[in-house]
C-alpha cells in the first residue's frame, strides 16, 4: 500500500507578548544589527515588566551564556529570538536569571528568564527587548502590532509560516525531513583586520554552492553566511570567536568546507603568515587613522591614494539624489520591478566589467566583480522586499535599504569596511535610476580639472573624461579605497580623507594637486608652479614627441621592423588607433558585439560592423578578429551556460563555440561575407587541441564555399599552454599565431588573474611564461608563420624589448599605447633584444626578469 502524502500547507502562527510594555518598529531600535534586520524581523519592545515568558508553544533551542537571549522553536518551524537590552552581554549574565534550559519545553505564558530592570537599565544602553524570527526564509507574511501590550495576553506578531506539514514535531522534523542542524567547534578569527570585504565575498560565494541554510554566529548574534553585508554587519575582528551553523541536506559537507575555510583566513594569505604581535592592541587595528590637519592654510592635507603630480583648477562634483514615491499599492508588481532593476544592473556591471578586463586590467575588473556580488547579496534584496510588502515602492525601499547599510558600513570602526560603503552606493544608485528611469548625468569639464567631492564611486572614474580631468581630491575615502585603486590603474593623481574645508573652496581656483604627498596646495607662488609645471612638462614633452612620429614605422636601430597595432573593442577604437599611427588591428574582441543586449546579433548585424570597422582601416591595415570568446569570467544572460566549478577550466572559447554550431556558424558567416572590403584575418580562441582548431577550420571552409568568397589567412590564440608546446605542430595547421599572455600567464602559473590577492603575482615576464613564448616562436619559425603578443605585455615597455629578442613580430597594444611603443620600438637593437632575451629565459623570478632590464649597461 502506497501512502499518499498531502503537499506542504503554510501554517499561521500568533506570537503573544512575551514582556508586558508599548511595541516600537523594529527598524527604529538604535542597534543597526537590529535595526536592519540582520538577524531577522521582528518587533521591540519597551519593557514595563521583569520576567520575560513564552510567546507560544516550542522547545527552547538556544540560551545565550549571558542569560540575555533564548530563542524557542516552533512546531512549524520558525525561531523566534528574544533579546532583552542592547549590548546586555557586557553584563555576563549580572542581572539575569534563566527559568528554562535549552531542550525544555514550553507552553504560551511560560517564564523565561526573570532580570533585575534598574540593574540592567543602569549598565547597558537600553532595556528594549527584541522579538525576531531568525529564519525568515520560511516566512510568507508577518503582521506587526502596534500600542501598548500586557504579557501572555495581546499579541505582537502574526507569522504566515509556508510549507508547513502538518504533524510536524517540535524539532521541526517529520518522517520525511533528514536535515538536520551541524554546528562547527568554535573557530578564532585568523584575519589580522577581520572579516572585511573580500573575505566575507569568499565566505559567501562558497555558502552559496550549498543547499543548506547556513549562518555565521558571532555571541548571540548571526549573519547570513550567503549575505556580504551581513557578514560585515557582523564586525567580525582579529581573535574573535565564532561558529558556522548549518541546515540541509548537505550541511555537514558545508560546516565542514567553511569551518576549514574560515580557519585559513578565507584566501587572506596574511591572516595565516603574519602573525600579529600581543603587544598590538585590536583598536590599533580597527580605528581608522586620524584625519591629518595642515597648520598651513595653503596646504590641504589627505591621504595620498594615487601618486604624481597635477597643475589645474578646481571643479566641485555635487551628489545627486534622486527623488522616490514612498508608496504603491501593488506589492508584487513592485518586487518584480526591483528584481527586473536589479537584473539590468547586473547586466550593466557585467559588461563594464568585461570591458575593463578586456583591456588587460584584471584588477580593475576584481572591483566590478565586488558590485555583481553586493546585487547578489540577500540580505539586501530580503530587506527591501519586505518594505515593499509593507506598502512601500520598489525605489523607495530600495533607496532606504542600500542608504541604511551604506551608513551602517561608513560608521564601523574599521577603515577597510568603511570604505567599501562607496561600493555599495554606487550599486545603489545604479539600480535606483533604472528603477526612476533617471538620466546618467554626464559630466562635462573643462580642460585640467582637478575634481573636488565628498566621495567619487568606481562608476564615476569610469566615466570620467580622461583627457579634461587630471586629478581629484575627495573628502572621504582613503588608500584601499576602490576609487583609489581605479586612479592608481589609470595613472591619475589623487588624495583621499582630506581636510572638510576642501568642500568650501571656490571653483576654478588655481591648485596642485600632489598624490604622492597627499597634499593640495592653495596660492602657490609663482616659483613653485614653475618647477612642477616643468617636472610636467617634460613628461608632456616626451609624450608629444612620440605622437608626433607616431607615423613612421617601428625599425629597430638595426633595421628590424616591428608592426604596432591596437587591440579594440569597436569603431571608434579603430578611429583612434589609426589616428596614432596604429598599422593595423592585432585583435577585435568580438564577443562586445554580443554583450549587453537580450539576445545575440544576427549575421547581418554582425556583418556590419565587422565591414565598417575594415573600412575605417582600409585595405592596407590588416585586421584580426577572434571569434566570440565567452565563458570564464564573461558569460552571456541570454545564452544558457550551465553552472560550473572552475569556469576558467570548462566550456568557453572555442570549446562553447563548437558545442553552440549554428551560434558560431552565423558569426563565421558574417566574417566571410565582411573579408570582401579589407584585409581580414580570422583567429581562434583558447585552442588546446589539434582536434578542435581542425574541426574549426572545417566549419569555416564549409560557409566559406557556400558563399563563394576567397580564402582568409586563419591563426589561433596561444594561452594555453599546451597551444605553445606543441607549436610545431598547430603550425602546419595555420597561417600566424598571437599570443594572449594574460590567460597563458594565469594557466601556466594556475593563479587566477583576476583573483583580488594573487593578481599581483600573475606577471607575464616569469621565465617560464617567457620560455612558452619562446617555444612558440621557435614552433611557428620552422614552418615559416609569423606570431604576434596581443596580451598586455605587449605594451609594458619592459617586457617589448624582450619579446622582440624572442622574435615576435607584430605587437599589439592598447590603442593610448602606440605611440609611445612605437618610440621605444625605433630606440632599441635588435641584437641587444636578442641578448637581454637569452638572460631573460635562464633565470628563475618575474622580479629578476623585470630587475635585468633596469640593470645599467644592458
Amino acid at each position: 500500500m502506497v501512502m499518499a502524502h498531502s503537499a506542504p500547507t503554510a501554517a499561521r502562527v500568533t506570537l503573544t507578548a512575551p514582556i508586558s510594555g508599548y511595541l516600537i518598529s523594529i527598524d527604529q531600535v538604535p542597534d543597526p544589527v537590529f535595526a536592519e534586520k540582520m538577524v531577522g524581523d521582528g518587533i521591540s519592545i519597551d519593557p514595563t515588566s521583569e520576567v520575560l515568558c513564552a510567546p507560544c508553544a516550542g522547545e527552547v533551542i538556544q540560551l545565550h551564556p549571558a542569560n540575555h537571549a533564548i530563542t524557542l522553536k516552533t512546531a512549524e518551524g520558525i525561531e523566534i529570538l528574544m533579546h532583552i537590552g542592547l549590548d546586555t552581554v557586557m553584563l555576563k549574565g549580572e542581572g539575569f536569571r534563566p527559568i528554562v534550559g535549552v531542550g525544555d519545553r514550553v507552553q504560551v505564558g511560560d517564564r523565561l528568564i526573570e532580570f533585575d530592570a534598574d540593574a540592567v537599565a543602569l549598565n547597558a544602553k537600553s532595556l528594549l527587548t527584541q522579538v525576531v524570527i531568525t529564519n525568515m526564509e520560511r516566512v510568507s507574511e508577518l503582521s506587526l502590532q502596534t500600542g501598548s501590550v500586557t504579557v501572555a495576553q495581546n499579541p505582537v506578531l502574526e507569522v504566515l509560516v509556508e510549507g508547513h506539514v502538518p504533524g510536524t514535531t517540535a524539532n521541526g522534523k517529520t518522517e520525511a525531513d533528514d536535515d538536520e542542524i551541524v554546528v562547527s567547534e568554535p573557530i578564532t578569527i585568523p584575519n589580522p583586520t577581520g572579516l572585511h570585504a573580500r573575505p566575507a565575498a569568499v565566505l559567501s560565494t562558497m555558502a552559496k554552492q550549498y543547499t543548506s541554510t547556513i549562518h555565521l554566529q558571532r555571541g548571540d548574534t548571526q549573519a547570513n553566511a550567503r549575505s556580504v553585508t551581513s557578514i560585515m554587519g557582523l564586525q567580525v575582528e582579529h581573535g574573535d570567536r565564532v561558529t558556522l551553523v548549518a541546515k540541509g541536506a548537505d550541511a555537514k559537507a558545508a560546516i565542514t568546507a567553511l569551518s576549514e575555510a574560515v580557519s585559513a583566513g578565507l584566501g587572506e594569505e596574511s591572516a595565516v603568515a603574519i602573525a600579529l604581535p600581543a603587544s598590538i592592541a585590536q583598536s590599533e587595528l580597527k580605528a581608522p587613522p586620524p584625519r591629518p590637519k595642515s597648520d598651513d592654510p595653503d596646504t590641504i592635507l589627505g591621504v595620498a591614494a594615487s601618486p604624481g603630480l597635477a597643475v589645474g583648477h578646481i571643479q566641485h562634483v555635487r551628489q545627486v539624489d534622486i527623488r522616490v514615491t514612498e508608496t504603491a499599492t501593488d506589492a508584487e508588481q513592485e518586487k518584480h520591478r526591483l528584481q527586473q532593476a536589479i537584473a539590468q544592473a547586473t547586466l550593466e556591471v557585467e559588461s563594464l566589467r568585461a570591458s575593463i578586463h578586456g583591456h588587460g586590467n584584471p584588477g580593475k575588473a576584481a572591483i566590478f566583480a565586488a558590485h555583481q556580488e553586493l546585487l547578489d547579496d540577500p540580505a539586501l534584496l530580503e530587506m527591501a522586499m519586505s518594505a515593499i510588502a509593507k506598502g512601500k515602492s520598489a525605489e523607495f525601499a530600495w533607496k532606504q535599504t542600500y542608504h541604511s547599510q551604506a551608513a551602517h558600513l561608513a560608521g564601523l570602526q574599521n577603515e577597510l569596511l568603511a570604505q567599501r560603503a562607496n561600493d555599495l552606493r554606487d550599486v545603489g544608485m545604479r539600480v535606483l535610476r533604472l528603477l526612476t528611469g533617471a538620466d546618467v548625468e554626464t559630466h562635462r569639464y573643462p580642460l585640467k580639472t582637478i575634481l573636488v567631492a565628498e566621495d567619487l564611486t568606481p562608476s564615476d572614474m569610469a566615466a570620467l573624461e580622461h583627457s579634461n580631468v587630471i586629478g581629484f581630491c575627495t573628502l572621504a575615502g582613503g588608500a584601499t579605497s576602490h576609487v583609489a585603486i581605479l586612479a592608481r590603474a589609470m595613472g591619475m593623481p589623487a588624495i583621499a580623507g582630506a581636510e572638510p574645508r576642501i568642500m568650501e573652496l571656490a571653483n576654478n581656483i588655481p591648485v596642485i594637486l600632489d598624490g604622492t604627498k597627499g597634499t593640495l596646495r592653495l596660492n602657490v607662488s609663482p616659483e613653485e608652479l614653475r618647477d612642477v609645471k616643468q617636472q610636467i612638462e617634460q613628461q608632456i614633452a616626451k609624450q608629444d614627441a612620440d605622437l608626433r612620429h607616431a607615423f613612421n614605422p617601428a625599425i629597430t636601430t638595426d633595421g628590424h621592423r616591428v608592426e604596432v597595432v591596437a587591440n579594440i573593442a569597436k569603431i571608434k577604437d579603430a578611429e583612434d588607433a589609426i589616428s596614432l599611427g596604429g598599422e593595423g588591428v592585432g585583435l577585435l574582441r568580438s564577443e562586445f558585439v554580443f554583450m549587453d543586449r537580450t539576445a545575440a546579433p544576427s549575421e547581418d548585424e554582425q556583418t556590419g560592423i565587422y565591414r565598417s570597422i575594415l573600412e575605417v582601416l582600409g585595405r592596407d591595415r590588416p585586421m584580426v578578429l577572434r571569434t566570440l570568446d565567452i565563458g570564464g569570467d564573461k558569460p552571456l544572460p541570454y545564452l544558457s551556460m550551465p553552472r560550473e566549478e572552475n569556469p576558467f577550466l570548462g566550456e568557453r572559447g572555442i570549446r562553447l563555440q563548437l558545442d553552440q554550431p549554428e551560434l558560431f556558424r552565423t558569426q563565421l558567416r558574417a566574417i566571410l561575407r565582411a573579408s570582401t572590403v579589407g584585409t581580414l584575418r580570422v583567429m581562434f580562441p583558447m585552442i588546446g587541441r589539434v582536434e578542435e582548431l581542425q574541426m574549426a577550420k572545417t566549419m569555416l571552409e564549409e560557409e566559406r564555399q557556400k558563399l563563394g568568397v576567397a580564402p582568409i589567412e586563419v591563426g589561433i590564440m596561444v594561452e594555453v599552454p599546451s597551444a605553445a608546446v606543441m607549436a610545431e605542430q598547430f603550425a602546419k595547421e595555420v597561417d600566424f599565431f598571437s599570443i594572449g599572455t594574460n590567460d597563458l600567464t594565469q594557466y601556466t602559473l594556475a593563479m587566477d588573474r583576476g583573483h583580488p590577492k594573487l593578481a599581483p603575482y600573475v606577471d607575464a615576464l616569469h621565465p617560464a611564461v617567457l620560455r612558452l613564448i619562446n617555444l612558440a616562436v621557435q614552433g611557428a619559425g620552422r614552418y615559416g608563420k609569423w606570431v604576434g603578443v596581443c596580451g598586455g605585455i605587449a605594451g609594458d615597455p619592459q617586457a617589448v624589448p624582450l619579446l622582440i629578442g624572442l622574435g615576435v613580430k607584430e605587437l599589439s597594444v592598447s590603442v593610448p599605447l602606440i605611440p609611445s611603443i612605437k618610440a621605444q620600438v625605433r630606440e632599441l637593437s635588435l641584437a641587444h633584444c636578442q641578448k637581454l632575451a637569452g638572460q631573460a629565459i635562464a633565470l628563475e623570478t618575474a622580479a629578476e626578469v623585470r630587475a635585468l632590464y633596469a640593470l645599467p649597461n644592458n
